[in-house]
């Protein structure tokens, strides 16, 4: 990719009125263009790296200012980029940040690419592909724990990771290639089950590691999907509201209410939960109504968790039998609301019928009951066996399709050193893992695979 010659800019902050709006400029031509557009206050002949000048940004046509500003530098290479950035802070406002934006674009630079200024950092060897995809799951985080994994990997916990298993399956690759290159000498002759052990320790190990911790990925990164289900007017909505502490959910006495899937996401003992709001069971009197049941009977099959809901203070109905037959009973809490009005569901139907599931008896109306729901929840979630006590590194699907074509590659290689196989093949298994591993930090991959990642970003990134 030829970018060393153009230099690039574009708006790094959302659009939108407030206080700082930032304009960033990076590539050979930076300096200059920064001169030919802004007039400091009081006359420097240099900019110092890493200093804030104040002045002016000037319009060419008139000669007159556009905006005050803070304009900083900073030299290559001791940049994101490695090359030399301008960033000016100026005020924020679309009108304002895109005028500034044209001027510098007039100076000689051209608009960035989405991603671009990511895509220059790993290209000048400033972030490996895993930090930069950290970026993304930062700013994306719904938890303070994926907030954690993301800066852990931003840091280069996962790339470093990968590279002490690449350095280890180079060792054990230069014994197996000088094993072919020297067949007669005494030095270079290897044990096939010594070196198959050295594989299985070193690399396949940690590489299964790695991928058993992308289980976690989603309960961090995406939120567990919860699901509250039940008939009619059991209280689903206000449920939802009490969980959110804030009310979204149109909440009324008439029957069929909620016909569309509500779906909002909340931190329940430190875990992101998608919770989703569905349309209460019923007979169905329209076209728009069955659409909402038809959907709500589709995401009982796709949820983490089912939060079934029944109303104590009527009795079971068909309905509510049917939910109960529809349902993960190893991914459902029950819950029993409405208990602030008299009982007409007898305790004993409750736990003959219901036996097999924790439940959990609240007040949607007054809020009793919803600590132990939220722990109940919390509870649920271990139980199903989710090692949400997270590791320090946690890969993505693109990492976790590369591991496990390395993992495959090693596992031929050490079962082909046990049978006996020639070594040339054992080396082509070992320099094809070596080249999945490479994947995952960019040392080898595709363009493909680049625009991909970094077309995730917008512009200014």
């Amino acid at each position: 990719m030829d970018y060393e010659e153009e230099t690039i800019a574009a708006i790094a902050t959302p659009i939108g009125v407030g206080g700082i709006g930032i304009l960033k400029i990076s590539g050979n031509n930076a300096e200059n263009i920064a001169r030919k557009v802004f007039r400091p206050k009081r006359s420097i002949k240099s900019f110092d790296s890493f200093r804030l000048c104040l002045g002016h940004i000037i319009d060419p046509k008139s000669k007159l200012p556009l905006d005050e500003v803070l304009l900083s530098i900073m030299h290559a290479p001791f940049s994101y980029t490695r090359e030399d950035v301008v960033e000016i802070n100026s005020h924020s406002g679309y009108t304002i940040l895109s005028n500034i934006l044209q001027i510098i674009l007039q100076a000689g630079a051209r608009l960035a690419k989405p991603g671009e200024f990511k895509l220059r950092a790993f290209l000048n060897g400033r972030i490996d592909l895993t930090q930069a995809e950290a970026i993304v799951d930062l700013i994306n985080a719904k938890s303070d724990m994926s907030v954690r994994l993301a800066a852990s990997q931003l840091a280069g916990a996962l790339g470093t990771r990968i590279e002490e298993i690449r350095q280890a399956l180079i060792k054990i690759l230069a014994k197996v290639d000088a094993s072919i290159d020297f067949p007669d000498e005494e030095s270079t002759t290897i044990k096939g089950s010594h070196i198959a052990r050295q594989i299985n320790k070193s690399t396949l190990k940690p590489i299964k590691e790695l991928l058993a911790a992308y289980s976690q990925r989603k309960v961090w990164h995406e939120g567990v999907a919860a699901v509250i289900a039940g008939r009619v007017n059991v209280g689903k909505s206000s449920i939802l509201n009490r969980l959110l502490q804030e009310e979204r959910a149109i909440v009324t006495p008439i029957p069929g209410t909620t016909r569309d899937i509500l779906e909002y996401t909340v931190n329940i003992e430190g875990l992101p939960l998608r919770l989703i709001d569905t349309a209460g069971i019923r007979k169905v009197k329209g076209k728009v109504e069955k659409k909402g049941v038809d959907l709500a009977k589709s995401q009982l099959t796709v949820a983490d968790l089912t939060l079934l809901v029944i109303d104590r203070s009527r009795r079971l109905n068909e309905h509510d039998l049917k939910l109960l037959s529809k349902v993960d009973q190893e991914t459902t809490i029950l819950i029993i609301n409405k208990i602030d009005l008299p009982a007409k569901l007898s305790e004993k139907t409750i736990n003959s019928t219901f036996r097999d599931l924790p439940r959990v008896n609240v007040s949607a109306l007054t809020g009793e009951g919803f600590k132990n729901l939220n722990k109940a929840i919390f509870s649920k979630i271990l139980d199903n066996k989710r090692q949400i006590s997270p590791a320090s590194i946690i890969p993505n699907l693109r990492h976790k399709m590369a591991l496990t074509k390395a993992a495959k590659f090693l596992e031929n290689a050490s079962t082909n050193l046990i049978n006996g196989f020639p070594m040339e093949t054992v080396a082509a298994d070992l320099c094809w893992a070596k080249d999945a591993l490479e994947e995952i930090t960019g040392n080898k991959g595709s363009e493909e695979v680049l625009s991909d990642i970094f077309s995730t970003f917008c512009i200014g990134k």
